[in-house]
């Protein structure tokens, strides 16, 4: 099962995944007039962005200034549970891995369906090796959002090393079928591998 450890999930494109899902609704009434006079760093924005596409702009671009923006988005409760979840991608990314749980779960208070934030979740468990937890939020994020690819890659993983390799085969061969060809076949050795650790394991109980 070692080489299984090798295979890092896909964190990296997390971000894109979550943040294309949700926008600001354009006739918001409780939100309009919020956005007029925008601060100094942002004069650049469209006038009609709302803080938390300000946000994200800033974020897509690197902008250490990001996570200042997303707490202004929080604070004018513009797509709240999405700015925590950016919030807490950003948090993880600084080592700060307390605050990052922290915005996660915020996120979850205000959105318990939230399926990035149940990913990211299951990312961090999986750093801190508490692979247990993080197959519970992988599952739940693939409940939530059943076309979400990186999910079902990550959870495979988790399933390889909590030794439940039938689970992981299936996971990983979903994760195949939502992805492209190409990116299909990168996972091609790891499937083999489960699938010959797999075999061998049966034939280990048949002989008992």
């Amino acid at each position: 099962m070692a080489e299984i450890l090798k295979f890092p999930p896909p964190a990296s494109k997390l971000g894109y995944t979550r943040v294309r899902k949700r926008a600001r609704p354009a006739d918001d009434p409780d939100q309009l007039h919020l956005f007029s006079s925008p601060s100094a760093q942002i004069l650049n924005f469209a006038p009609d962005l709302g803080r938390f596409e300000q946000a994200l702009l800033l974020d897509e671009r690197g902008d250490p200034q990001a996570a200042e923006a997303y707490a202004r988005a929080i604070e004018d409760r513009d797509c709240v549970a999405d700015a925590y979840c950016n919030l807490g991608i950003i948090e993880s990314q600084r080592g700060r891995t307390a605050k990052a749980f922290d915005c996660f779960t915020t996120c979850l208070k205000h959105h318990p369906r939230h399926s990035e934030a149940h990913y990211n979740l299951g990312n961090l468990y999986f750093e801190v090796n508490d692979f247990r937890l993080a197959q519970v939020h992988y599952e739940m994020a693939a409940e939530v959002e059943p076309s979400f690819a990186n999910v079902y890659f990550n959870l495979a993983l988790v399933q390889a090393i909590n030794h439940d390799l039938a689970a992981a085969i299936s996971a990983l061969t979903r994760y195949q079928h939502l992805v492209s060809q190409e990116e299909a076949r990168k996972t091609d050795e790891l499937l083999h591998n489960l699938q010959r650790s797999l075999a061998a394991m049966s034939s280990r109980l048949g002989s008992t």
